[in-house]
């Protein structure tokens, strides 16, 4: 019987502050982190401005190619905070004040003994028919239609939010990982090693170009979904560093 596919993911920043660079992005590798350890695989990240048409089209393309697409950022209570509003537009449903979100926000700012105002009921506003991603950090929800999952772009807040989403996704059987340290650079492996991929397409072979003590070295990581795959390619891909030592050395 065959397995199942894989389920992917993508992601989509939203913010001027991303292209701009004001804000340095920290939650795609955060995102890529716990979907690794899921079993699902994150194909594709895209960023886009504060642009309600740019965000639509980003949304709806990511959405119907993946299994689940994860935004950050654009939630917040300030007048290009518009992520709810596009969201809304790509999946044609109105855009409404959650009367649960009203609740929640409403209790905490009179804790706080802060005025609940316009702007800050913006932070309830989401797509009908949406489910809350829970908030521990700073209380205002993210929320969940269809395969998307729109969180904050706060990094404290997107982490928390994504510990209460992914262990509930389905999934697949999540990667195997195996390094292997080779002693040499990029330039001397890479023809041999692009062969190793090629013989083995059951694997994920990745090479990071390392340099210390004015010299390079690789580090190789093999992932696979099987551990046979991984331990044959690991095989062929020592096989090679020896090799190309005993050419070195002239052996």
């Amino acid at each position: 019987m065959s397995s199942s596919p894989a389920a992917t993911a993508a992601m989509l920043a939203i913010g001027d502050e991303l292209l701009s660079g004001r804000t340095k992005d920290k939650n795609i590798g955060q995102l890529a982190d716990m979907l690794f350890l899921a079993g699902i695989d994150l194909k594709e990240v895209r960023i886009v401005g504060d642009d309600e048409d740019a965000i639509v089209e980003a949304l709806n393309a990511l959405r119907a190619r993946h299994t689940y697409v994860f935004t950050s950022g654009g939630i917040g209570p300030t007048h290009d905070d518009i992520t709810a509003d596009a969201v809304s537009k790509a999946f044609g449903v109105p855009c409404l004040h959650d009367p649960l979100a009203m609740e929640l926000l409403g209790a905490m700012y009179a804790r706080r003994g802060v005025e609940f105002n316009e702007a800050r009921k913006r932070m309830a506003r989401m797509p009908e028919g949406s489910v809350h991603i829970e908030n521990a950090v700073s209380t205002a929800p993210g929320f969940h239609i269809g395969n998307v999952y729109v969180m904050a772009g706060v990094p404290q807040v997107f982490t928390a939010m994504l510990g209460t989403v992914v262990p509930k996704l389905e999934g697949g059987r999540p990667m195997l990982q195996r390094s292997v340290a080779s002693p040499f650079g990029e330039g001397d492996i890479g023809s041999a090693l692009a062969e190793i991929q090629k013989n083995h397409p059951e694997t994920s072979i990745g090479s990071y170009p390392r340099f210390s003590e004015n010299r390079f070295s690789t580090e190789i990581v093999i992932r696979s979904r099987e551990e046979s795959p991984a331990l044959a390619a690991e095989r062929d891909i020592l096989a090679m560093i020896a090799e190309i030592a005993a050419a070195k050395a002239g052996v």
